[in-house]
């Protein structure tokens, strides 16, 4: 069994992958000054990058979990993931509202993939 971990600091690491499973950490965005539509489109490309590093992409997620600060903005993260995640393609998710580490963030996202078959 083999575990390897990817942009690590001494707390967390990005990304772990095992077994043919790549783990996130949760994602938040950078610009806080954004709206969630916007925060979560930051999230949702950061994703991107370190899923392509671990060799993946969102083509094959297998979960989310998502964290957002107030459900009056839950369409605008919605709205965001729709337009990012690929149709028919869904992975199963949980949201919730959740109060985050920095009060300036509205989202945090966390997923779970696939590695694609060689």
């Amino acid at each position: 069994m083999s575990v390897s971990y990817h942009d690590s600091n001494t707390r967390m690491s990005q990304i772990t992958i095992h077994n043919g499973t790549v783990y996130l950490a949760g994602q938040v965005p950078s610009d806080t000054s954004a709206d969630m539509r916007g925060q979560t489109e930051q999230v949702l490309a950061r994703i991107d990058d370190l899923l392509a590093t671990a060799g993946t992409s969102k083509e094959h997620l297998v979960a989310a979990q998502i964290w957002v600060t107030s459900m009056t903005e839950f369409d605008q993260m919605n709205a965001a993931w729709d337009n990012w995640v690929v149709s028919g393609r869904p992975p199963v998710r949980a949201a919730v509202e959740a109060k985050l580490a920095n009060p300036e963030w509205k989202v945090e996202i966390m997923v779970t993939a696939a590695l694609p078959e060689a």
